[in-house]
């Protein structure tokens, strides 16, 4: 397999990165010189036992000699708190900020606040998070709507108090805690973001992860409509394929999103942030995936066109169900 970089535009802005969450498979150092021989400009870095381990012992020491190499190597990095099983062998993503039991919430506030102190370690561009899915206790069986929504209302407080210790950490250390809308959570969408940012009294430290094909999947308007709606609160970028109402990460060509409108958006809007490539169910093939995206995304960025200044967004343009794809 040739590791030659893929050639850059140099007009375009984006800067790219990959996640370890698809390269599970390779040891950490392994992954991070692959994404720096291919020509990414950095890494997506989830904290878990195989790479970056936030709870075995020397923390401070691995994360001070993964910066050194960080730094050798000329890659950017931001912090990605999604790892299945780092906190409960037994629990998907368990515990989550919406536990019944405070102190399963207190260990995943706590893991967040770890990986806001490695960030600042590794002079990471954001910290990533999400707010898990709505918990037995309250979304049980209810005999009316008013009592349904009343546990919702309850679990959004929950939310919300659970990552205020997060959210001062976060202040303090001058990074953003990007919390990602994910399908099937509490937080499944932009609005529920803004519900969740009015909740907390909008504090500067908290911004938002947009997954482009989390938008595909489920939000009304088109992923590149999504990315100027959500410019002001952009914090960190996730980017795959992705069919609507299927939310299966695929690999880019295999799914539904026009490409070139995306990245257009990013770049009009002045987002800064890595946009970082997420298949975490495609380990396996990473190294190859790896190799394939990075000329994927170069290329839909040199064919985009330039936004006309003076045209306001379309919340119409661009259906969520086109066929297009950047070849």
């Amino acid at each position: 397999m040739s590791l030659r970089p893929s050639p850059r535009p140099t007009a375009h802005p984006l800067r790219y990165s990959y996640g370890t969450n698809g390269l599970t498979d390779l040891r950490l150092d392994d992954a991070l010189s692959l994404l720096a021989d291919l020509g990414y400009d950095g890494v997506g870095l989830t904290l878990d036992h195989m790479h970056l381990d936030p709870l075995a012992p020397d923390l401070a020491a691995r994360t001070h000699k993964l910066a050194r190499r960080l730094d050798e190597l000329g890659l950017g990095v931001t912090i990605e708190t999604g790892a299945r099983y780092v906190l409960d062998p037994r629990r998907k993503h368990g515990p989550s900020l919406l536990d019944p039991d405070p102190d399963q919430r207190a260990r995943r506030a706590d893991l967040l606040v770890r990986a806001v102190r490695i960030a600042t370690d590794l002079g990471a561009y954001a910290v990533h998070c999400f707010s898990g899915i709505l918990p037995k206790d309250t979304a049980g069986e209810t005999d009316t709507e008013g009592q349904t929504a009343a546990a919702e209302d309850a679990a959004w407080k929950r939310l919300a108090e659970t990552l205020t210790p997060v959210l001062d950490a976060a202040t303090a250390a001058g990074i953003p805690l990007a919390v990602e809308p994910e399908p099937g959570h509490l937080l499944a969408t932009l609005d529920d973001f803004h519900r969740l940012r009015t909740d907390l009294g909008s504090p500067d430290a908290l911004g938002l992860t947009l997954d482009i094909g989390h938008c595909q999947c489920l939000e009304p308007l088109s992923p590149a409509d999504c990315v100027r709606a959500a410019a002001p609160w952009l914090r960190h970028v996730q980017i795959e394929d992705m069919r609507r109402g299927v939310h299966e990460h695929l690999p880019f060509g295999d799914g539904e999103i026009d490409f070139p409108p995306v990245l257009e958006a990013l770049a009009a809007v002045g987002y800064q942030g890595l946009v970082s490539v997420e298949l975490p169910r495609h380990s396996h093939a990473g190294p190859q995936l790896a190799q394939h995206s990075l000329p994927f995304l170069h290329h839909a960025a040199a064919v985009s066109t330039p936004p006309d200044a003076d045209r306001p967004p379309n919340p119409g343009e661009g259906s969520t169900d086109s066929d297009g794809r950047t070849p």
